[in-house]
């Protein structure tokens, strides 16, 4: 597919309808190029300008600026404060001391913030980057083995994969597995070699580059991939357009259930977006995972909509065409006939918290780090002490897909010491809920210019009232999933949640409920366009009733909160998103 007419040939859609902007922009990008590296020098503005604004992102940035402060710059005839997110490219997670120490050392001298934000797709962002340091952070993440390709932008991005530190053996099969997938899936330009490592331009013309996979104009939408280890699913597998799940014999990987069509993005008000779970297309030998892999994202390719972004992902394409029809045109292009699919249950998707002990006979300590942000507090001087950490460790670490940093890989004669340190600096504290570990939210204001509410400053604030509602029922030692995000574009995962807030404006959320335990169940609307005057009080009783009437089941656990208002009608089961999410 080298031009959009070479699209409009091989697409199902309507060859006569009105493509999108973003495709103009990426068919004139030349191969995302763009004017990229003059902007860089435009001294007068320290943002991007024109298609750049959008261009920078599949370099794995963000044009953002403070909103905080948005206005009083406007009153002094000043532009906002323009710079950049950038989110790296870590397949599974994994990230070696010497790397974090390089990007702790730059968080803190070239950042507005001085943080280091780990994210939901199980990589580490930096916040508040300068114009006139954009150039040297990535040269800097170059000479430690880290880059940023394709973590944004209309293709596919950071792979996931289970953190799992138990099955250690397994794990580095999947995570193997998670690390080819991107890298077969990555774009092919050498955009971002030319503009930020100073590569060559010889051979980079237009005429001479090609992209066999994502075509010149790339993926209509962005594009998410997991590999999954059961009974695990904290990534969170039906929020993701492409899943591997893996089936182990004997303690190793034979292959993988696959799994597509997940996505939790919408648009308030419009019905024909919604958030769908993923369907599962059955089991491949692990032999066949790159060409499965390819070939569902070039189904996506040439069928997916270029005419109307908000119905462009592949979970509106599944619904379009059918999951039959996609299903077969993967298998005709790859050559693999689904089996299947192989027997498996998720049981859980939160990170153990606390040491667990490998099978390789190391230890695995993961820290609770409240909304990912790692910074020094007055309180807890969280990002000192991963960089102590880092200076003495000799294993790696892994960032959960729940903003969660795992210590992996600790020998013995070392436990104690890393122990003393997490707890000095705040890593380790006793004190924190069941509630609170199993909350989550987005990064939201004064950052996203998404934004619509407040979701990671607001949700200390939400889990101290909602413990409080805990303790009244005497049910203070469970838990509820809980998720918060500023505006309804899936980033913190709340339309997997029991209770999600999304972001409809200035303190007011829709309330959404019905989500489980397993990250298998889609929830629905309660409240709409309400704050906290109004949702607290109705989460107080119906929190309550389930104190007292939800059922104790057979492993002599209790019913989930999501189970229990679904049980009692408070809320209708969302089984099939196009029809019942909206109903």
């Amino acid at each position: 597919m080298s031009n959009n007419s070479e699209f409009k040939k091989n697409s199902k859609h309507d060859p006569d309808a009105k493509f999108a902007d973003n495709e103009r922009l990426k068919t004139q990008s030349n191969f995302l190029r763009g004017t990229i590296e003059a902007d860089l020098d435009d001294q007068l503005t320290g943002g991007f300008t024109a298609d750049n604004f959008q261009l920078i992102r599949f370099h794995g940035m963000y044009q953002q600026d403070d909103r905080d402060i948005r206005s009083e710059r406007a009153k002094q005839k000043l532009e906002p404060l323009h710079n950049v997110m950038l989110r790296a490219r870590m397949p599974g997670g994994v990230i070696k001391p010497h790397q974090w120490l390089a990007i702790d050392k730059f968080a803190e001298d070239k950042t507005m913030y001085g943080s280091i934000r780990l994210t939901t797709r199980q990589t580490f962002q930096f916040h508040g980057v300068l114009k006139p340091n954009i150039k040297g952070m990535h040269q800097l993440l170059n000479s430690v083995g880290i880059d940023s390709i394709a973590t944004a932008g209309d293709v596919n991005r950071n792979v996931l994969c289970t953190a799992n530190p138990v099955e250690s053996e397994l794990h580095q099969e999947a995570y193997e597995w998670a690390t080819k997938i991107s890298e077969h899936l990555l774009p092919k330009t050498r955009a971002y070699a030319e503009i930020w490592l100073n590569g060559e331009r010889s051979e980079s013309t237009e005429s001479k580059t090609e992209e066999p996979i994502l075509g010149s104009t790339y993926l209509p939408r962005k594009f998410k991939t997991t590999v999954t280890i059961p009974p695990d699913n904290e990534v969170d597998i039906h929020a993701n357009d492409l899943n591997f799940v893996a089936i182990a014999e004997n303690g190793k990987l034979i292959g993988f259930n696959v799994l597509v069509g997940g996505g939790l993005a919408m648009t308030h008000g419009d019905v024909n977006t919604y958030p769908r779970k993923a369907d599962d297309f059955g089991f491949i030998p692990a032999e066949h995972t790159l060409a499965v892999a390819e070939h569902v994202v070039s189904v996506q390719r040439d069928w997916g909509n270029r005419s109307n972004r908000k119905n462009a992902k592949t979970k509106y394409t599944l619904d379009s065409f059918g999951v039959e029809s996609f299903k077969a045109e993967v298998e005709k292009r790859a050559g693999v006939k689904f089996e299947p699919s192989r027997p498996y249950a998720f049981t859980h998707r939160g990170d153990r918290i606390g040491w667990v002990d490998g099978i390789d006979g190391k230890h695995h300590l993961t820290v609770f780090i409240q909304n990912g942000r790692i910074l020094d507090y007055p309180d807890k001087a969280l990002k000192t002490g991963c960089r102590k950490i880092a200076e003495i460790h000799q294993g790696d670490f892994r960032m959960t897909a729940n903003q969660n940093l795992i210590i992996a890989g600790v020998p013995a004669e070392q436990k104690a010491e890393i122990e003393k340190i997490a707890r000095e600096h705040g890593l380790i504290d006793d004190n924190h809920s069941e509630q609170r570990k199993n909350s989550m939210a987005c990064v939201s204001l004064p950052t996203c210019p998404l934004a619509m509410a407040e979701a990671e400053r607001y949700l200390p604030s939400l889990i101290e009232k909602t413990e409080a509602i805990l303790a009244k029922h005497d049910i203070a030692n469970d838990d509820i999933i809980l998720r918060v995000v500023g505006c309804p574009n899936g980033c913190g995962r709340a339309m997997l949640a029991e209770i999600g807030l999304v972001g409809k404006g200035p303190g007011k959320y829709n309330v959404y409920l019905g989500g489980n335990r397993e990250g298998t169940r889609v929830p629905k609307l309660y409240l709409d366009n309400v704050g906290e005057d109004v949702y607290l009080p109705a989460l107080d009783e119906l929190i309550g009733a389930w104190a007292k009437e939800r059922l104790t089941l057979e492993n002599n656990e209790h019913e989930c909160f999501g189970d229990f208002v679904i049980r009692k009608g408070i809320v209708a089961e969302v089984k099939v998103s196009k029809t019942d999410f909206h109903a």
